[in-house]
């Protein structure tokens, strides 16, 4: 049995807040847990608007690293999930993305639950790579 990180393992979530919502009845399995599909589509879209906001513009997923899943998503959960980019290239991103709950059954103890490294890369209109733009 795997014992559950402490709140001293992960203090404080790094990041931008980039995505809260609610895990709800459809999106869990007949034991209240919520599906690791759902939980990482959260993740990606969370990854995806911040790195539309870098690459003012177009994005597109191409890579996901070190997946972590640390402790169960249950329904009335509020996820939110933490965005920070970590390496930029030429055309491409990489952005640690943080998911964390808000325990609303136990007094909204907030756990860390899940994290991985999307790696995005930015895209025109026909879909072909395009440098990211320098920051002002």
């Amino acid at each position: 049995m795997t014992k559950a990180p402490t709140d001293s393992q992960f203090p404080e979530p790094r990041g931008e807040l980039a995505l809260r919502t609610l895990a709800m009845p459809s999106d869990a399995n007949p034991n209240g847990d919520i599906f690791g599909g759902w939980l990482m589509a959260q993740m990606d879209i969370a990854g995806g608007i911040t790195a539309f906001s870098a690459a003012n513009g177009r994005v597109a997923t191409v890579a996901v690293d070190g997946f972590i899943f640390h402790l169960p998503v249950h329904v009335g959960d509020v996820l939110c999930c933490y965005a920070d980019i970590i390496k930029t290239g030429r055309t491409s991103m990489t952005i640690r993305v943080e998911a964390w709950v808000l325990r609303q059954r136990m007094n909204k103890a907030r756990d860390k639950v899940t994290e991985g490294l999307f790696t995005f890369v930015a895209i025109d209109d026909e879909g072909n790579k395009r440098t990211i733009p320098n920051e002002p």
